[in-house]
């Protein structure tokens, strides 16, 4: 009887153990030590911006801990619960190891420490960030943080406030679309104080490519900008205003903000519109010689061509039915087809969207997992890259995140596959180049 009551209270022991959900808290020195394991993971729920660069509140540094991963709470209701573990095995979280979640907001914490525990997980919990960020333990940080800014921060500007990294006293919002404010249907509400964009300012048809210099410097004049304000840019859809922060690098302007994700990331973080049109006061000068950085724009497909000779990669942002060559993907571009030699660089659905590069908010995926997924297509750091699409919105979005990151060579092939298919004599690849299948995203943009 003694030996069957000692094995019945060690198989409850192992039971309890193996369904144990209780979140056990792990101390700093505990955390360095096992920042190299790799049955460990640590996953920080911060929102994107203090992941990139900036300081949490008072932190002395900013950044994340070394080698951490993302996972937000926000995003679990938009992940069904048969695609939980896939979801989050692709950002590098699974069953067989430690996972270490760590935010500064307790309530956040909690939330996916314990979900992430119902689910089988075994969670550690790190509420030390502030003293680790405030010590010499390894942090990382992308180089042009500064670029890719939050709702929080953009609303401090406007408020007259000096937040991190904003050291001006000359500031423009810009609601970026297209057409006229007139017919700007997206700017009928928009971040109070903001003016509408129109992309006509700096580009034309029938290739869509940027105008010339003189004209886009006067549309500029007149839109109240020139190389010294502070630009903040944002759009309902994403593709507008990463275009034209490539745009506005390029003529020169050197302090260009993008908010990261759109309008409904501004007003879901609890900020208020306004449908006040807004007029600009023109400027008269632009203080620099359009372009500045001309470096960053192959115009035409025989300048792209040439510098494929020379070791250029060409990286389509186009869906990958554009890119094999099923679809054109626009009604007024009747070719199909890649220009010869072209990388895919992941995209989206269609034309209208980059879903690849999204968070499932709509705010700009890690920009790691992005390089991881370039990375098993031949796309790497030191690589001679340009970016394209069909007429360049898109290829803005991936030639962002280099620019987030620091990466040098990298460009937008302006004219895209729009101007290579307009001429016959440039050699275009159709179907799937070496029978190559489609590169899975890692990224369920869909959720449910």
């Amino acid at each position: 009887m003694k030996l069957k009551l000692t094995l019945l209270a060690t198989s409850l022991a192992f039971l309890t153990a193996c369904n144990d959900k209780s979140v056990k808290e792990i101390g700093i020195d505990e955390l360095v030590k096992n920042l190299d394991n790799p049955e460990f993971v640590v996953v920080d729920g911060r929102q994107d911006s203090l992941y990139n660069g900036f300081k949490d509140g008072d932190a002395q540094r900013g950044g994340h801990i070394k080698g951490a991963v993302q996972f937000r709470c926000d995003w679990l209701p938009q992940i069904a619960d048969d695609k939980f573990e896939t979801f989050a095995k692709n950002k590098g979280i699974s069953k067989e190891k430690t996972v270490v979640f760590y935010d500064t907001n307790a309530e956040q914490l909690s939330c996916l420490s314990k979900k992430f525990a119902d689910k089988g997980y075994k969670v550690r919990e790190f509420k030390g960030f502030k003293e680790y960020a405030n010590s010499d333990k390894p942090l990382e940080a992308f180089p042009n943080f500064q670029y890719s800014v939050s709702p929080e921060w953009v609303n401090a500007v406007i408020k007259g406030e000096k937040p991190e990294t904003y050291t001006n006293n000359d500031f423009m919002v810009f609601h970026v679309g297209w057409g006229p404010v007139e017919k700007a249907e997206s700017y009928k509400q928009h971040i109070p104080g903001a003016f509408h964009f129109n992309t006509d300012w700096v580009e034309n048809d029938p290739v869509w490519n940027l105008s010339e210099p003189k004209v886009i410097e006067q549309n500029l004049l007149n839109a109240g900008i020139n190389k010294n304000k502070t630009i903040i840019l944002y759009s309902d859809n994403q593709l507008a205003a990463y275009r034209i922060f490539w745009a506005l690098k390029w003529a020169g302007v050197e302090d260009v903000r993008v908010l990261n994700g759109n309008f409904a990331t501004w007003t879901k973080a609890g900020f208020p519109a306004e449908a006040t049109v807004n007029t600009p006061t023109p400027v008269s000068e632009f203080g620099a010689v359009i372009p500045v950085n001309p470096q960053i724009n192959i115009s035409m497909p025989a300048d792209a061509m040439a510098r494929q000779q020379q070791g250029l990669k060409l990286i389509s942002n186009r869906a990958w039915d554009e890119y094999t060559g099923k679809i054109s993907g626009y009604d007024y571009i009747p070719g199909k087809g890649e220009p010869q030699g072209a990388i895919w660089g992941f995209a989206g659905s269609d034309s209208s969207n980059m879903a690849d590069y999204y968070d499932l908010d709509g705010t700009l995926r890690n920009p790691n997992e992005i390089f991881a997924l370039w990375k098993g297509q031949n796309i790497n750091q030191g690589d001679q890259l340009a970016f394209y699409c069909g007429t360049g919105w898109r290829a803005g979005v991936s030639w962002f995140m280099t620019q987030l990151a620091g990466w040098k060579d990298t460009y937008v092939y302006d004219g895209g596959w729009n101007a290579w298919q307009m001429d016959s004599t440039f050699p275009v690849q159709k179907g799937v180049p070496n029978e190559m299948v489609k590169p899975d995203s890692k990224n369920e943009i869909n959720g449910k």
